[in-house]
This record gives structure tokens, C-alpha cells and sequence, in this order.
């Protein structure tokens, strides 16, 4: 059996009789390895601050404190400045993470932790532009706290992101220990994994046979069938139009849809049934993504929204942005706008997007967002 010295160092071969007509065969193939990897203890916090309007009085350096939370054997906190941690920072909003001062002395004398705060909105979503990750820092007894000055100007925070007169921040940690030793021998054959959910699948396919549709729609001359529990449990606009107060009049007629592409339809209604945004050619994302924005926005199926908003947050040029920032305004996203506000501070770029024809929209229709814009980018 010469051949079995060929195996590469640290396989192995179990040999057996057989009934076949080979006299021996291999039946299982050993990997023997060993893992060192650090032993991570992660958790999160999520501070509620309700009563904002008097929260906001607090003057720079008040803050307010978390409850204390455990992870990684340590005690933590929070710490929210409302009206800013210092006089640099007066118009922001400021967190800190913060080691318990009362604990016992910290066990090495320090402690590695990274995490992320982030802005949440009312429907349990992170702002993706108001998320900030700290990679890594080491606390210990003299330096305990550990945060963002300038984590959200109040101004934003205020005029897209108080729910009931309250606002949530998360804060994940991950706490290193220390680094362990695992054997990752392969004993035996893995068990077969579960498959994949496959929801999305039989909903879209149900979509694309339009087997027991029960509404009819017409978009831009195209009739479109669907389905209304799916629509209605997806969307509340779709629940009140098909449910509500007027549903008598929405039923056994075809709905007429305006000021809306029948493509652009059809790719919502994907969403609806998948969760999904539908694959689409790179140069047409961004047009794309600018029409679905519109009718998330017009149906009230706020994920699209989020999702629309990050598509075009990478894809902004100097065509573009002038176009982006009404839509931004229209439809009261915040983070696309900020977006587009950091596409223009750099250097040059505001000179070359002026001479675009969507700048001269911009200032013609909405001369107010041309002075936001400038005060924006001022140095």
C-alpha cells in the first residue's frame, strides 16, 4: 500500500473488510487539527431616552446614566450627554462607554473590548450613517470611559429620529479574554445541514404564476395581478386600500396606479413577496433605486426605504447628487442626505457638480436646500 504514503501529514485511514469485491476500502478520511482563537464575550445595551424635549436642556458635560449592564465579568454603563460632552461638541449628541468606577480592581489591570453605537430608529432599525464603530481600546483603571463626542448632530436627531418625544441608542461589546486551544479532529461525517429557507422562493414564485391573484392592478397600461393578504400584511397603505373604509370600492375593479412605471411596480411587488430588492443591471441600480425609494416611501414599506437609501449612498457622482439631494429632501432621508453632504466637501467636487443641469434645478425649485448645501460644505 504504497500509495498510502502519499497522504499529506495529519490524515490518517481507517481499513476494514468489505463485502464488495474490493478486499479493502477506506471509509473515513480523519483531518486532524487543532483551532487557537480568542475567547470573545460579546453583548449589547440599548439606552432609551424618553422625555427628550427636557432631556435636551441639560447643559454641556450633564449627562445621563444607563443602567449597568454585565460582559465579559466586567460592569458597564452608558453615558449620554444631550446637550454635548464638551463646548466643541454643544450641538451634538455624546456617548461614552463606561467600566463601573465602583468594581473591584480590574483582573490583568486592563480590559480590550471594540464596539459600535448606533442611532435606532422607531422600527428597530440601525441608522447605517449614525453607526460608528470603535475597532479597539483598552480600558483600565485610570482610563474608564470611552465614547463619541459628536455622535449625531442634535438638529438631525430631532427632525428625523424622535419617536414619542424619546430616541434609542445600542451599544454592542465584544470583550476579548484571552486565547484558547481547541482540537478540530474530524471524528466522524457531519450531519447534513438544514436547508436553506426558501419563503422568499415560493412567495415570488406564487408572484410570477399569479395562481389565486384576487386583485387586479393597472400601471401605466399594464395589468398586473397579486395577491391582497399578501399586500395588506406587508403594507399598511395596501391594508387600508384593500381592507379598510374603502375596500367596496377596491373590490371586483381594477385599481389604477399613477405617476408610477409599471417596471418600477413589478419591482416593488417583488420586495413585497421576497424581501428582496430584484436583480438589476449595474447602470440601472441607481435609477432604480431612486423610483422603489419614491414607492416605499408612497407605501409605507419602510425596509425598501433603508435598503433604496444604502444602494444609492454608494453610487452618488457628480451627475447624480444634485438630483439625490431633492429626493433626500422630499422624502425625509436623513442619511442620504448626510450622504450627499460628504460627497461634496471634497475638493473640487462642488465646482464640478455646479455645472451640472441638476444643480441648476436645485437652486432654481429649491433655493432653501441650495443654502443648506452651502452651509453644509463651508469650511
Amino acid at each position: 500500500m504504497a500509495w498510502a504514503s502519499q497522504l499529506p501529514p495529519g490524515y490518517s485511514i481507517e481499513i476494514v473488510r468489505s463485502s464488495v469485491t474490493a478486499d479493502f476500502i477506506v471509509t473515513m478520511l480523519w483531518i486532524r487539527s487543532s483551532t487557537v482563537r480568542p475567547a470573545i464575550i460579546a453583548g449589547y445595551h440599548v439606552l432609551k431616552i424618553e422625555c427628550y424635549s427636557y432631556a435636551k436642556q441639560l447643559g454641556v458635560g450633564e449627562d445621563i446614566k444607563s443602567a449597568k449592564f454585565n460582559v465579559g465579568d466586567q460592569r458597564w454603563y452608558l453615558r449620554c450627554y444631550p446637550g454635548g460632552y464638551n463646548n466643541d461638541s454643544a450641538n451634538s449628541i455624546s456617548i461614552f462607554l463606561s467600566l463601573d468606577d465602583h468594581q473591584q480592581p480590574l483582573p490583568k489591570g486592563e480590559v480590550k473590548a471594540t464596539f459600535v453605537f448606533s442611532l435606532h430608529h422607531y422600527a428597530g432599525e440601525p441608522v447605517p450613517v449614525f453607526t460608528n464603530t470603535i475597532k479597539s481600546h483598552t480600558f483600565s483603571t485610570e482610563n474608564r470611559c470611552w465614547g463619541i463626542d459628536k455622535f449625531i448632530p442634535r438638529a438631525a436627531l430631532e427632525r428625523s429620529y424622535i419617536d414619542g418625544d424619546s430616541f434609542r441608542i445600542r451599544c454592542d461589546i465584544k470583550v476579548l479574554k484571552e486565547f484558547i486551544m481547541e482540537d478540530t479532529t474530524v471524528a466522524q461525517p457531519q450531519l447534513p445541514a438544514a436547508a436553506q429557507p426558501e419563503l422568499h422562493k415560493h412567495l415570488g414564485q406564487l408572484l410570477a404564476m399569479r395562481v389565486g391573484g384576487d386583485v387586479t392592478f393597472s400601471v401605466a397600461g399594464e395589468v398586473i395581478t397579486a395577491h391582497r393578504c399578501v399586500l395588506a400584511v406587508r403594507s399598511s397603505v395596501f391594508m387600508a386600500e384593500l381592507f379598510g373604509p374603502m375596500k367596496e370600492k377596491a373590490s371586483g375593479c381594477i385599481i389604477t396606479i399613477d405617476d408610477m412605471e409599471a417596471r418600477v411596480f413589478r419591482a416593488m411587488l417583488h420586495f413585497i413577496y421576497t424581501d428582496m430588492m430584484p436583480e438589476m443591471e449595474e447602470g440601472d441600480k441607481m435609477t432604480m433605486s431612486q423610483h422603489l425609494l419614491v414607492a416605499a416611501d408612497r407605501y409605507d414599506l419602510q425596509r425598501l426605504k433603508v435598503m433604496c437609501e444604502n444602494t444609492m449612498c454608494s453610487r452618488i457622482d457628480t451627475g447624480t447628487v444634485a438630483n439625490t439631494l431633492i429626493l433626500a429632501e422630499q422624502h425625509c432621508c436623513i442619511a442620504l442626505k448626510e450622504a450627499c453632504y460628504k460627497f461634496l466637501k471634497a475638493p473640487g467636487r462642488f465646482r464640478e457638480v455646479m455645472a451640472s443641469d441638476g444643480f441648476d434645478h436645485l437652486m432654481c425649485t429649491y433655493p432653501f436646500l441650495f443654502m443648506e448645501v452651502l452651509d453644509k460644505i463651508a469650511p
